[in-house]
């Protein structure tokens, strides 16, 4: 079994979790706690991704990365960067593609938490950046695990847009998903099974180990 797949597909993925996390905190708590007006048009830019088909949401990001449209040429001329069918493409769709996963659970947790944390924070002069960071976020263990965990498994089992802009390039963007979509249209099902294999159990393994956490975080807050 050809091992660069799911190399490109855990380094893809990692990256993904890693921007979306930094990306993800003010937004959440921009949400959790701001007023504005308009919130329910960012509320559903946001959450797009969660019911807009993988294929209709790649085609756009594949017309606005092309150089040959503005937003693309614009990229590769200041940055020299080219989006389309290259890792770096990949990258870019993935954090807006799994953008939900993790903002949505980070904002019910930090919305779950009781108003006297902040309050009792403020009362002592610390910052709201200090209370986020030091009093908020501490007792969101549980959202900011979940949502790590379900931006990653997400990003692991992308299809449709990672092939709408990667493409299938070994060793740059032919990740796990496409490489199993190969193996299936070659009638090649031992090698598709493989790598299907290691994706379920990887996934499952991840997936068990939060329900355990969370579950004994229940337990010390509620004990029975």
């Amino acid at each position: 079994m050809d091992f660069e797949p799911l190399w490109l597909t855990f380094r893809l993925a990692s990256l993904t979790t890693l921007i979306l996390f930094g990306l993800a905190l003010p937004l959440a708590y921009w949400l959790a706690y701001g007023k504005f007006r308009g919130r329910a048009l960012v509320e559903a830019v946001i959450g797009m991704p969660l019911v807009l088909p993988p294929s209709v949401l790649g085609f756009y990001l594949l017309l606005a990365f092309s150089p040959s449209y503005a937003f693309g040429a614009w990229i590769e001329e200041v940055f020299g960067l080219r989006l389309v069918f290259s890792f770096p493409g990949l990258v870019v769709a993935s954090v807006i593609y799994s953008l939900p996963f993790m903002v949505y659970p980070l904002q019910a947790g930090l919305q779950g938490l009781p108003v006297s944390l902040r309050e009792a924070s403020y009362s002592l002069g610390k910052s709201a950046w200090t209370t986020f960071f030091k009093v908020l976020l501490p007792n969101c263990k549980s959202a900011i695990l979940t949502a790590l965990v379900l931006t990653f498994a997400h990003t692991v089992g992308e299809f449709g847009v990672v092939l709408m802009i990667g493409g299938n390039i070994p060793g740059v963007t032919k990740v796990a998903s496409v490489a199993i979509y190969n193996e299936v249209e070659a009638l090649n099902y031992p090698a598709a099974n493989q790598y299907a294999l290691v994706l379920f159990v990887i996934t499952f393994v991840v997936l068990l180990l939060v329900y355990s956490f969370n579950n004994r975080l229940l337990r010390v807050r509620y004990p029975s």
